[in-house]
């Protein structure tokens, strides 16, 4: 029964969870961020910072010889479904085991650029977004 105990102790102790592997991943905005988004919250006009908190941090920034940045948001993700079936049949001291499954993958991009004014508020932005 000790035994018991201390193993439970053990897997609490260095066990993780769900809620930790979601920690570890990248920004909730970042994850979320959709071609919706996009078309419902960016604007001509919109300062820097509005953008920034909308939809996070950019992946690339580039400032052209007038000074007039340009930020670059390219995300992929992956995504992957399973379906699997099986049956067991045994008659008297022989069994048998089958199963089917099948695996499908999907992959989607989605490329934003978003063109700043020489007051940091946005002059222009357009989106590009894939899936196959």
């Amino acid at each position: 029964m000790l035994i018991k105990y201390i193993f439970l102790f053990l897997v609490l102790i260095t066990g993780c969870t769900n809620v930790d592997h979601h920690q570890k991943l990248s920004s909730t905005k970042e994850r979320e961020l959709t071609v919706g988004v996009v078309q419902k919250e960016i604007k001509t006009g919109m300062s820097q910072a509005n953008v920034a908190a909308v939809l996070g941090s950019p992946n690339i920034v580039t400032r052209d010889s007038t000074g007039r940045e340009t930020w670059v948001y390219d995300k992929i993700a992956s995504e992957a479904s399973r379906s699997e079936s099986s049956t067991y049949g045994t008659l008297i001291l022989v069994g048998a085991f089958g199963s089917s499954g099948t695996i499908s993958t999907t992959q989607k991009t989605l490329t934003v650029i978003i063109k700043f004014d020489e007051n940091a508020n946005v002059e222009s932005f357009s989106y590009h977004a894939s899936k196959f």
